[in-house]
């Protein structure tokens, strides 16, 4: 984190010499984007750093508060008693993380003498911390983006505010991207206009658009200080290899074959992090770990987003500790906390991102002077080039961007309700301040009154139902909340997380365990067992969307699914592997893949950059064409709706199809002709939108994407304390009749045109979809017609055949064919 002090030491300006003192007994030396944090900080400036986590950014943010504190002290004691107006703000995308970063704030604050008291105010807060949030008597806060909202919607707080000093937005990366970030950049747009002297400081993790990152969070600071701090570490990428001879089933899917080999590297070192990318395969992984484990179970872990937050605070003690050997866990575990006893990193399955690997590496060796370190463990064989296409990545810095939405409606309606909570505002007023953010910098008059004929009177199809009344305009043209309920509800809803429809999973007599979505358990009957947790569970009975269990006492059960739980390849990645399969075979990973590569380039032809490979082939069951774009998931569903649309025009045809991170394939009723000048109209960028319009069921996913809005705008009312939680089911029927209300009576309503907006965005990924088509435009077309399925066509093929009635179970099918082929193409 710091370095260590030598005995030579150059002057540094009075003003520092407080806390290089502090740094020097703690047998640390300031790095230099330290003390240039400082020096920006003193002189009012705001600005981004962006550095490595465990680098020292924490001390490196707060440095210039606790210099000017300490300055303040020694020329004007603070009297026993006296108001403690809150001094800073640090904000954090992660509750756990806020609990670590008081105790860092903490440490600093008493060596120096300065009289300050620092609170935390998250949903997990103490009531004594919480109290002291509401009271003012905090003089530095840690909070989350909700709970700030939370607390800018009471009337009190502004007065506490109003000579805020600083704020922190810690891991902005993690907000950038997303509703989450909308919510803060309104917060913190208010807090300028409560104090409009603060000073802002975002910290951020390595970006692949660091100065747009720092535009969002300042707009009203344009050019302002980018601090780099330390290099990024080095990281060493392993991967777990075959054995000699060893070959990698056609199948792809390697299951738990790397269990041994995944254990041996555990027990070579004291302490290790398995991560997987979804809370099913951490499941998976602890289990099968579990029963093979050597050494005491409670030296074994389990670390996911749906587990009761106490399971998660004791495996991050473990690791913090140093008692536990190992903990499985998911994206859970990626940000902030500091972790010096980790030895080693696994990496189950391709991380499907640049920036996400090296942050997960990074959680190994967080110690000075130690490179990050990273084993990878391939779950199919395909992902040994993805690891090999990571490590030139990293190699040459290709970090992925993080775009950040713009005119998130539902969430300024939402912050609209808490200022009229608050004290009420002035439309106009509001409406310049609101302008001041990124994210609605061009807000147009026209629509800023539906958001607040919204607010009023939820539009012009509800207008005749109170319950969709939450504001009114006073005589003198302020908008306030005067119902005590809808204060209530609105508070109750502040956010923008998703809500997943999860029941919570509690023993029958004892704590809870965490939380499964509510389509799986509405699966269960009485007495069916499944994993969760670590653990192997019998359900007792499901009763108000709780799931009351009992350790089972013998056999296994199924492992929960979580939606949204496949992450699709990134851009940046996607087109490294495009390039890694057409490339040398330098890496050890190329070389292992090897006679699975000069197979598919014997049969097909390997993919390359500047060209689009496509293969037609006719088997058994059909016609299928595959395209390989590499653009990632959701990319390749939305071309292949459009793709099936435009060879719909030239042939009357039905179809069928799949799609992965590296393609699609069609599956056509009737054969098709198809040549490189017909594919390369069928992928014309041209009547993109239109053509879109036309191959979805846009109302059917609009309709989808409008019950999470209807939440976040308060459309939806929340469930109020004491009263059992509204199922899945009951809210997708609630939003789903609200859909239907407004389509018919007012189609023009604001939230109808943001679901349509956010399925082109976030589902179909429009924007990628187009580059992608431009990008396949330049390419030269590689059409190949196959004798049989290739290494990239085969799981493309299995996937496709998913949908399909058949008495055999999907896995049997794959594998049955994946054999044939083995024997079709041996030796």
């Amino acid at each position: 984190m710091m370095q260590k002090e030598t005995p030579a030491r150059s002057a540094r300006p009075a003003s520092t010499r407080p806390l290089e003192a502090w740094f020097r007994s703690q047998g640390w030396k300031p790095l230099p984007f330290q003390r240039a944090m400082w020096k920006h900080y003193l002189q009012g400036e705001s600005g981004l750093l962006h550095t490595p986590t465990g680098s020292g950014k924490t001390l490196a943010a707060f440095g210039g508060s606790l210099l000017e504190a300490f300055q303040d002290r020694v020329a004007a004691p603070r009297k026993k008693n006296a108001a403690r107006p809150l001094q800073v703000l640090w904000i954090t995308p992660l509750k756990a993380l806020a609990s670590d970063t008081v105790r860092a704030l903490r440490e600093p604050i008493e060596a120096l003498g300065i009289d300050w008291t620092v609170g935390l105010r998250t949903g997990d807060a103490s009531a004594r911390d919480k109290r002291l949030a509401r009271a003012g008597k905090l003089d530095v806060l840690v909070t989350t983006p909700e709970s700030l909202s939370l607390l800018l919607s009471y009337a009190d707080t502004a007065p506490q505010l109003s000579a805020l000093r600083c704020v922190v937005v810690d891991e902005w990366h993690e907000l950038l991207g997303n509703k989450r970030g909308v919510l803060l950049q309104l917060a913190l747009a208010r807090l300028r206009a409560l104090s409009p002297a603060i000073r802002l400081w975002g910290l951020s993790a390595t970006l692949g658009n660091v100065e747009e990152a720092r535009d969002v969070l300042l707009p009203h600071a344009p050019a302002s200080p980018l601090v780099a701090g330390v290099a990024p570490r080095k990281l060493e990428l392993q991967t777990l290899l075959p054995d000699a001879g060893e070959r990698f089933p056609w199948a792809g899917h390697l299951g738990l074959v790397q269990l041994p080999r995944v254990l041996q590297k555990l027990m070579a070192v004291r302490t290790s992090l398995v991560f997987t990318n979804t809370r099913a395969q951490a499941e998976l992984w602890f289990q099968a770990l579990g029963a093979v484990w050597p050494e005491p179970a409670g030296t074994l872990a389990l670390h996911h987003g749906s587990l009761d937050p106490k399971l998660r605070a004791a495996a991050e003690a473990g690791l913090r500790d140093g008692s536990l050997r190992c903990v499985v866990a998911t994206s859970s575990l990626d940000l902030g906390v500091d972790f010096p006893a980790v030895d080693q990193v696994l990496q189950v399955g391709s991380p499907k991102g640049v920036a996400r690997l090296m942050q997960r590496g990074g959680r190994a060796r967080h110690r000075p002077g130690e490179s990050g370190s990273v084993v990878c463990v391939p779950s199919h064989a395909l992902e040994l080039v993805e690891y090999a296409a990571a490590r030139r990545a990293i190699a040459r810095g290709a970090i992925e961007a993080r775009s950040p939405p713009r005119l998130s409606l539902d969430v300024l309606a939402q912050h609209c309700v808490s200022c009229a909570l608050a004290d009420g505002f002035d439309g106009d007023a509001l409406l310049a301040e609101v302008r001041g953010t990124h994210a609605f910098a061009g807000l147009e008059a026209a629509t800023w009154q539906a958001v607040l004929d919204f607010i009023v009177q939820g539009g012009q199809a509800l207008s005749h139902y109170p319950d969709f009344h939450k504001v009114v305009r006073d005589e003198h043209g302020t908008y306030r909340v005067v119902d005590r309920r809808v204060a209530l509800r609105h508070r109750l809803s502040i956010g923008t997380i998703p809500s997943d429809g999860s029941v919570a999973v509690k023993f029958l007599r004892g704590g809870g365990l965490g939380s499964v979505e509510e389509g799986f358990v509405g699966r269960l009957r009485r007495g069916d067992r499944f994993q969760f947790a670590g653990r192997t569970l019998e359900l007792v009975r499901l009763e108000d969307m709780t799931a009351y269990v009992r350790i089972a006492k013998s056999g296994d059960g199924s492992v929960p699914k979580w939606m949204g739980g496949r992450m699709p390849l990134s851009s940046e990645l996607g087109r490294e592997v495009e390039a890694v399969f057409g490339g040398e075979r330098n890496e050890p990973e190329l070389r292992a893949i090897a006679p699975l590569l000069d197979l598919q380039a014997r049969l097909s032809a390997l993919p390359a950059s500047g060209t689009l490979l496509a293969e037609s082939i006719r088997a058994r069951d059909g016609q299928h064409l595959f395209v390989y774009p590499f653009a990632g998931r959701q990319v390749h569903e939305g071309l292949a709706s459009l793709l099936s649309l435009r060879l719909g025009r030239l042939q009357a045809n039905t179809f069928s199809f799949a799609a992965n991170d590296y393609g699609l394939v069609l599956s056509p009723a009737e054969a098709v002709a198809l040549d490189d000048a017909a594919l390369r109209g069928l992928l014309s960028p041209d009547r993109l939108l239109e053509d879109l319009r036309e191959s979805l069921n846009l109302g059917e996913l609009a309709r989808r994407q409008f019950r999470e809005i209807a939440r976040v705008s308060g459309l939806l009312a929340p469930s109020l304390p004491g009263r059992a939680p509204r199922s899945q089911r009951q809210l997708q029927a609630s939003s789903g009749l609200l859909y239907d209300v407004l389509q018919r009576f007012d189609p023009g309503h604001l939230l109808l045109a943001q679901a349509e907006r956010e399925v082109f965005s976030a589902q179909l990924e429009v924007s990628r979809l187009a580059d992608t088509l431009a990008d396949c435009a330049q390419r030269r077309i590689l059409l190949h017609a196959p004798r049989s399925l290739t290494p990239l066509s085969f799981p493309l093929w299995a996937e496709s055949l998913r949908g399909q009635l058949s008495t055999e179970d999907w896995k049997t099918r794959v594998l049955r064919a994946a054999a044939k082929l083995e024997k079709q193409h041996a030796g």
